[in-house]
């Protein structure tokens, strides 16, 4: 047993320590943290995700509902039948405001149901045989080399490939018939099957012409001279170049008759045009009632219209080419007037022979 003495001793030992104690717990409490400790990464929580629920709409079934027997279906694309001939007429020096004062009745009749213009423009000189062969080889003077005007066999046939040449490669049968001796050198008519020079009214040309469409053909020329003589006898506006006019719009009746008897009215596509107009008593200058021209064209496929594209003289031959599907030579000025067709046609320049 411990005495006291030893106790008291013992007491004054452990006293400092037990201080220690207490103050080191208080330090200790004072620095605990005050929210919970994250987290560790070792120790993930996994969560029990709540049922999904999957929501299936019910399809709402439409019956079947048949066409109607009137019902017709509207098709995306229409492809429109084009022609498998062609026949241009040139009525050499006609006006386009002719056409309404002679009157013309049947070309009027062919516009109303065609595709045309009356503001086309032939070129520069303004004269019969340039203008002719620009319409049929597609080029300017500047490139077809005929500058002159009167037949002058020394000085040779237009440059550069025609629609004829091209026709005649291909094996299509090639018809030409003229009132004027010049228009021989236009082309090179070892080239034309069947070559007319008719120095004769436009009535006896068109009966000529009505008995070779008889004969079948793919590309036909026939040139009208009566209303240009009349316009140089008797003045542009006299009253005996209006009845020049009338006939020849019964010589373009001969012919519709004609293509109609033979079957071929349904498939030949007409271009109708002239060389030039006149003023006066002549087409010697640069005037707007001397080079502006109309320009129709008539046939299967042609959607009826006044067209708003500018059109060449020069375009004739590349429009019969685009018909026959023949291809353009790069050279031609000309280019095929498809605005006809429904069918945007190339950028032209204006003019086109500067």
């Amino acid at each position: 047993m411990l005495s006291v003495e030893h106790k008291t001793k013992m007491q004054k030992q452990v006293a400092p320590l037990i201080s220690v104690l207490l103050l080191t717990a208080l330090l200790c409490v004072s620095c605990l943290p005050t929210e919970p400790a994250p987290l560790l990464a070792s120790s993930p929580v996994t969560e029990t995700p709540a049922p999904l629920m999957l929501l299936l709409a019910t399809p709402t079934l439409t019956p079947f509902q048949p066409l109607p027997p009137t019902a017709t279906l509207t098709p995306t694309a229409t492809i429109r039948p084009v022609a498998t001939r062609v026949l241009i007429i040139s009525i050499d020096g006609l006006r386009p405001d002719a056409i309404a004062n002679a009157p013309m009745p049947v070309l009027d009749g062919i516009m109303q149901g065609g595709a045309y213009t009356l503001q086309a423009q032939t070129i520069l000189p303004p004269y019969t045989l340039p203008a002719h062969a620009s319409m049929l080889t597609g080029l300017c003077p500047s490139q077809h080399g005929v500058t002159w005007d009167t037949y002058s066999p020394s000085k040779g046939v237009a440059q550069g490939v025609d629609i004829f040449d091209l026709a005649h490669e291909l094996g299509l049968k090639t018809v030409m018939l003229v009132s004027k001796e010049k228009l021989r050198q236009v082309t090179d008519v070892k080239n034309v099957d069947v070559f007319r020079f008719v120095a004769s009214s436009d009535e006896n040309v068109a009966k000529l012409a009505a008995t070779e469409i008889a004969k079948g053909f793919d590309l036909m020329f026939v040139h009208l001279d009566d209303v240009d003589v009349a316009g140089h006898d008797y003045d542009w506006a006299s009253p005996k170049y209006l009845e020049a006019a009338r006939r020849a719009d019964q010589a373009l009746s001969m012919l519709i008759v004609a293509l109609e008897t033979s079957g071929l009215r349904d498939d030949t596509l007409m271009i109708i045009s002239a060389d030039h107009a006149g003023a006066g008593e002549n087409h010697l200058e640069n005037d707007p009632e001397v080079t502006t021209i109309p320009w129709i064209l008539s046939g299967v496929g042609i959607r009826p219209m006044v067209m708003n594209e500018p059109v060449s003289i020069v375009d004739t031959a590349a429009t019969a080419a685009w018909i026959l599907n023949i291809p353009l030579p790069l050279e031609w000025a000309g280019s095929p007037v498809t605005e006809a067709f429904g069918i945007p046609s190339e950028s032209r320049p204006v003019p086109r022979c500067p």
